[in-house]
């Protein structure tokens, strides 16, 4: 998560609001914090956290940073993202419908993600504007539509999908 850094400085810095800071997992040294700006013995209290992304692809990492806001009494209903592949699991894991992590664990309550950009309207426009033509349209479509399977079937190495 640290490419959301320097908007979500910026944002917090323009709306004079405080920061943090959430890590994927605690730091396995020292105070063993997940979530800087505050104390080990100090929670959000109550208060409400708007998770800045740049980019959220299958949704995990992005859907537990909000589970930690709210592990620390933080209310985190918003999540902005400068860019978003709208795939369906990600969808689904912010609605609270499927689980973020191996150990089944799904959000109580849904988090609404906003986008400057989805893959969809990047796409639409890349053709409108001609940067892509009818055939690099429907490659790229295909891709969308499936982009765990779509190397192997292009000849490429399968990849797994790690949630």
């Amino acid at each position: 998560m640290g490419a959301g850094i320097p908007p979500a400085t910026t944002l917090a810095d323009c709306l004079e609001k405080p920061l943090i800071y959430i890590r994927d997992k605690p730091k396995p040294h020292g105070l063993k914090n997940q979530i800087e700006g505050i104390d080990i013995e100090f929670n959000l209290q109550g208060r409400e956290v708007l998770l800045i992304e740049d980019l959220i692809s299958t949704g995990g990492s992005s859907v537990r940073a909000v589970q930690a806001i709210r592990n620390a009494n933080g209310e985190c209903n918003y999540c902005f993202s400068i860019f978003d592949y709208g795939f369906d699991t990600s969808q689904k894991m912010f609605a609270g419908e499927i689980p973020y992590d191996k150990a089944g664990n799904r959000l109580d309550s849904s988090c609404e993600i906003n986008s400057l950009l989805t893959y969809d309207v990047l796409l639409e426009v890349a053709r409108e504007t001609g940067y892509i033509n009818n055939q690099q349209t429907e490659m790229l479509a295909e891709w969308r539509a499936d982009p765990f399977g779509w190397g192997e079937k292009h000849g490429f190495p399968k990849i797994k999908n790690e949630q």
